[in-house]
């Protein structure tokens, strides 16, 4: 069956494009319809071949059972009555009739009684044939079934050249009998027969292939759906349903599809939200270790030279190298300096550390934002004067915030102690000043700090409120500066949910930060 395949799938997929794989829609639809086509052919020459074989053993074997029951039935009747009476003859001639055999009957002094084709015809001559033994052509006589009383054999009448299915004997009555029906009309009623079946078969073939192929289409378009559908999974495409429905199996195979798919893109959706969020621990946890480490560096460069000092004023002292009682003076306020800025170094990182973390709580409150930075202004006057600074606020009426009070100070104190250090003569011949500002947009208030002197380099202005980040080291260190106070700024920044930066300007530089008036009003003068 599998060279038959090969055939019929050679001839159809001639007709089809020539692509060097075909889809899953044309693949199975073929398969089905050559599957069904070879079935019925094979069934039509099956068919065909047991007819040409069996049909003619059938045939006799129906015929003789025939012969058999209707040499019964005549039998019967002679015994019962004279068979040379018209009624017999009546009853004989519609015996033989309704089985379709031709007979004859003569007595045993061969005396005829009855034919059933006329008397002196051939069928009498025939059976006087038999009785005399005068059939001389005895291989062309096929004897099938023989008892005492008859014999039924296949035969050859050479007068008329046909083959006959003959039952020649007996009866009770002592009278001879012979029944027969021709052969040839089975043979080609067999041939009759298989050439109909042929036409026939090649039509309903056609009429099948036509009809299977409509049909495998239908059959075969949800498997090419899921087949689609399965295909946009791999890629991960999960939009891409099965729609076709129905209630059998290739339904419920969609609709498991469906829910399959439902479940990959939740899954992978879950993996992918796990894979980032563990990327971002990864991330978080290299940085916070990067970090430590640079916070641990940081803070033994910055100590080291304060306990250096310390440790050498203090062997100093200790060896008497200060003689007069000015060079020991001296040799304390240095060590009572580098302590206190070891001390501030210790409290600004101790307060970046709870703001960070989180251990520091915000407590909002509404207040005056002048008045705030005013009094920031006050505790500054002498450092102000030191530096020979201009200091400019001009706003005198109160302007009110929602903010933390104690932080905020904070940032402006780290703002306008920034700007004392860093405040020099301006480039436009202004001379060295601060100017703080309050500007209002919408429910936002910005706060700024401005000192005329030379801009920060570009590079340098994202990384200004990093921990421990100085653009002049050289010029941090003396006046004290350790790099954290911008660090606590932003941080302050971060818990109040608010921006802070800065900005460069022609003849200096501003730094910024914003707070909430929403709810506020500017009181009457």
């Amino acid at each position: 069956m599998g060279s038959w395949i090969d055939v019929f799938r050679f001839l159809i997929f001639r007709s089809m494009e020539k692509k060097k794989r075909f889809s899953i829609k044309n693949s199975i639809r073929t398969e089905f319809a050559v599957i069904f086509i070879i079935v019925m052919v094979l069934t039509i020459i099956g068919y065909w071949v047991i007819n040409t074989l069996l049909l003619p053993k059938y045939y006799i074997g129906d015929k003789q059972e025939r012969l058999i029951k209707t040499y019964d039935k005549v039998n019967e009747l002679a015994v019962n009555g004279d068979t040379e009476t018209e009624e017999f003859k009546q009853t004989f001639f519609q015996i033989c009739s309704a089985s379709g055999l031709n007979a004859a009957i003569v007595t045993s002094g061969l005396k005829t009684v009855y034919s059933t084709t006329g008397e002196n015809d051939i069928l009498i001559v025939r059976l006087f044939d038999h009785v005399f033994d005068a059939d001389k052509d005895k291989n062309k006589t096929h004897i099938l079934f023989k008892n005492d009383l008859y014999e039924i054999c296949t035969s050859r009448d050479p007068r008329v050249e046909l083959d006959y299915l003959e039952l020649w004997g007996n009866l009770s009555t002592g009278d001879i009998i012979i029944m027969r029906t021709p052969l040839s009309s089975m043979r080609e009623s067999a041939s009759v027969s298989n050439r109909f079946l042929g036409y026939v078969g090649f039509v309903m073939m056609i009429v099948c292939a036509v009809i299977i192929w409509l049909v495998t289409g239908k059959i075969t378009k949800p498997i090419e759906e899921l087949a689609e559908l399965s295909e946009k999974m791999s890629a991960l495409d999960f939009d891409a349903k099965y729609r076709s429905g129905g209630n059998n199996e290739i339904g419920v195979l969609g609709e498991h599809m469906n829910e399959l798919s439902e479940t990959l893109e939740k899954t992978i959706s879950e993996l992918k939200t796990s894979n980032n969020e563990l990327k971002r621990d990864i991330e978080k946890k290299e940085k916070q270790n990067s970090m430590r480490l640079e916070f641990l560096s940081n803070v033994a460069h910055e100590l080291k030279t304060p306990i250096a000092l310390v440790q050498g004023y203090a062997e100093g002292l200790k060896d008497d190298i200060a003689d007069d009682k000015e060079s020991r003076d001296y040799y304390c306020d240095v060590i009572m300096d580098e302590a206190e800025k070891m001390n501030k170094l210790v409290k600004d990182l101790m307060t970046l550390n709870e703001l960070e973390f989180g251990g520091d709580k915000i407590d909002l409150k509404r207040f005056d934002i002048t008045e705030l930075i005013r009094g920031c202004v006050e505790a500054n006057e002498l450092p102000i004067k030191q530096n020979d600074i201009r200091m400019i606020f001009d706003i005198d009426k109160p302007v009110y915030v929602w903010s933390d009070e104690f932080k905020t100070e904070e940032v402006i104190s780290n703002y306008l102690s920034n700007a004392i250090h860093y405040c020099s003569e301006s480039s436009d011949g202004s001379g060295k000043y601060i100017e703080i500002g309050i500007e209002r947009k919408s429910d936002i208030l910005r706060i700024s700090v401005f000192n005329t002197g030379e801009p920060i380099p570009e590079d340098a202005l994202p990384h200004l409120f990093e921990k421990f980040y100085k653009v002049d080291k050289a010029r941090t260190r003396e006046y004290g500066g350790s790099g954290v106070g911008l660090s606590i700024v932003k941080a302050i920044m971060d818990a109040l949910h608010r921006g802070c930066g800065a900005e460069n300007h022609d003849n200096g530089v501003s730094f910024w930060f914003e707070l909430d008036c929403k709810d506020t009003y500017e009181a009457e003068e």
